[in-house]
C-alpha cells in the first residue's frame, strides 16, 4: 500500500503529493502512483523536500531517460543530467542558465524523441516584500484540444508540424542582457528540425492533446505558408487561454515535476538580477512511457487529501 496522497488544486492543472520523502527510494507502487497522477493532473508539487542533486537526478530517472542539455553548461559536476538554472553570480561569472523557459513552450519538442517530463527543484527563491517572484506557468493542453471546434479537429488529423531548437534560443538570444551564445553547427547538427503529429494521444490517459507551442513550433507540413500561419496564429492564442492555465508559486524546497506531453509552461522573469534565484533541473525523455509495458503500470486509484 502507498503512503502518497494528493491534494488536487483548484484549476484543471496540478495537484500536491503528500505522504513521500524523495530522499528515499520509491517502491513500485510509489512510482505507479505518481505516474498516474502526473499523467491525468499535469504538473505535481512535492513540498518540503531536502534534496540533494543525486536524489533529483534518481527521482526523475524512474519514469524515463535523463536529456544531457545540448548546450552543454551549468551541468552538475559528475552529473551532467542535472542542470543549475539561475541568476546568481559569482566571482564574476553566472552559476545557472538564467532565463531559461521565459516564453510558452513544450520542452524537447524541436527532438526527434520528445520529452516526457520536466523536474525542479527550488533551492532558492526570489521575494519581493513578500511576494514570491519567478513563478512557473502552465497551460492544460487536454482542455485546448477538447475545446477545439470538430471543424478544427478535423483539419487537424494526421497533419503533422516542424518544430525547431533555433526558434526558441533566437528569441532568448534577443532580450536584452541575454548571455547566450549563437548555436554552433555542430550543436545545430545535433538538433535539426524536426515534425510531430499536431495532435498526439497521450500514452498513458489515452487522451487527444494539442501537441503545438508558440516557442518551437514553425510551420505546418505540406500547408500553404499563409494557410499555416493562420492555423498556429489561432492555436497559440487558443491554447494560452485564461481557463487552461495555472500558475505554481514556488516554496523553498518544492519539488516540481510537469507532463511536458499535455502542458506547456512558461517561467515568468519578474525578478532582478539582485534577486536571486536557485534551481536544480532534470529533463524525463518520453522513451518509457511510450513503451505500453511501464505505461500501463500507471495507477489511478488515488488517495485525496
Amino acid at each position: 500500500m502507498s503512503g502518497v496522497r494528493f491534494k488536487q488544486h483548484d484549476s484543471s492543472l496540478g495537484a500536491d503529493a503528500l505522504g513521500v520523502d524523495l530522499s528515499q527510494p520509491l517502491s513500485e507502487s510509489d512510482v505507479a502512483l505518481i505516474l498516474g497522477a502526473l499523467s491525468a493532473f499535469g504538473v505535481l508539487r512535492f513540498p518540503d523536500q531536502n534534496l540533494h542533486p543525486a536524489h533529483i537526478k534518481a527521482f526523475a530517472c524512474r519514469f524515463g531517460t535523463l536529456e544531457i542539455n545540448v548546450a552543454g553548461a551549468f551541468q552538475e559536476p559528475g552529473m551532467p543530467e542535472v542542470m543549475t538554472l539561475s541568476n546568481i553570480i559569482v566571482d564574476g561569472k553566472p552559476i545557472g542558465l538564467s532565463d531559461a523557459g521565459q516564453d510558452w513552450h513544450t520542452d524537447m519538442s524541436y527532438s526527434a524523441e520528445v520529452a516526457f517530463a520536466n523536474v525542479l527543484y527550488g533551492m532558492v527563491i526570489p521575494r519581493r516584500d513578500g511576494v514570491v517572484l519567478g513563478n512557473t506557468e502552465f497551460a492544460d493542453m487536454y482542455a485546448a484540444y477538447d475545446d477545439l471546434s470538430d471543424e478544427v479537429k478535423d483539419r487537424l488529423a494526421g497533419v503533422t508540424a516542424t518544430h525547431d531548437f533555433n526558434k526558441f534560443w533566437e528569441v532568448m538570444r534577443s532580450r536584452p542582457g541575454s548571455t547566450r551564445q549563437k548555436l554552433t553547427e555542430d550543436q545545430r547538427r545535433k538538433k535539426p528540425p524536426v515534425s510531430h503529429p499536431v495532435v498526439l494521444r497521450h500514452p498513458v490517459t489515452g487522451r487527444k492533446i494539442l501537441y503545438a507551442n508558440p516557442g518551437y513550433t514553425m510551420w505546418i507540413d505540406g500547408w500553404d505558408r499563409a494557410e499555416s500561419d493562420a492555423m498556429l496564429d489561432y492555436l497559440f492564442a487558443h491554447q494560452l487561454k485564461a481557463e487552461y492555465r495555472y500558475t505554481h508559486r514556488w516554496t523553498e524546497n518544492d519539488l516540481l515535476i510537469w507532463d511536458d506531453l499535455c502542458t506547456l509552461h512558461n517561467a515568468i522573469p519578474d525578478y532582478r538580477p539582485d534577486e536571486p534565484r536557485l534551481i536544480k533541473r532534470c529533463q524525463v525523455m518520453a522513451d518509457r512511457v511510450f513503451n505500453p509495458a511501464f505505461a500501463q503500470k500507471a495507477r489511478f486509484d488515488f488517495t485525496f487529501v
